[in-house]
């Protein structure tokens, strides 16, 4: 058997509250303690959330699957996406000193996967004659608020990197997957038979002529 790129968890989660963050502070994987408002907590703690919302759109696509096996292959892609995201939250919540070498983490090969998926599911779909809105399915919709704060937590990250050493890896990996998210938006529309809700700026209210 070949060895593991990274370690297995070692954690047992036997109780759910420990009442040690009452006082407003919270533990790093490295056991180093901060407050909850840290930047570091803010950078994990948006990726966690993030992570929540790629399950949300992962129900749906397997929901979809039951007609359409493309919807399959896409669950089966965000499930892979969570596990990945998870791995970059491991790092963030680690002191960068304090990484072990077998620490999960994202990296190039993660990049390039999200790499090669973007360019073949975008090969398919119509140039955009105007920017696209969120709208034409739920599916599509979750995927844009999955875009949405992706777009966050990348910004936050890249805060933190200010303050600290963040690997690369981390930062292009979530500039990529806001853009897959994006590609993917569009192309369970098309893959649906779902039409695309363009931007058009005088469908406003200042703009109808009423």
């Amino acid at each position: 058997m070949s060895e593991k790129t990274y370690k297995d968890p070692s954690i047992a989660l036997n109780r759910i509250y420990t009442k040690t963050g009452d006082k407003g502070s919270t533990r790093l994987v490295n056991g180093r303690q901060v407050p909850k408002d840290d930047l570091k907590i803010e950078a994990y703690g948006t990726v966690d959330e993030l992570n929540s919302f790629v399950g949300t759109a992962c129900v749906s696509a397997r929901e979809l699957a039951a007609t359409s096996s493309e919807m399959g292959r896409l669950a089966d892609i965000l499930v892979r996406v969570q596990h990945e995201l998870f791995n970059l939250g491991s790092i963030l919540a680690t002191d960068p000193a304090d990484v072990h070498p077998k620490q999960p983490r994202v990296t190039e090969a993660d990049v390039a996967k999200l790499e090669s998926e973007i360019d073949e599911m975008n090969a398919d779909l119509e140039k955009l004659p105007s920017f696209v809105l969120p709208g034409g399915c739920r599916l599509n919709t979750e995927l844009h608020v999955c875009r949405t704060v992706c777009r966050r937590t990348e910004r936050i990250v890249i805060a933190l990197s200010r303050k600290e050493d963040v690997p690369e890896d981390a930062v292009r990996y979530l500039n990529r997957l806001s853009d897959a998210f994006f590609v993917w938006s569009r192309w369970v529309c098309k893959q649906l038979g779902s039409e695309e809700v363009l931007w058009q700026p005088n469908q406003g209210a200042s703009g109808s002529g009423d």
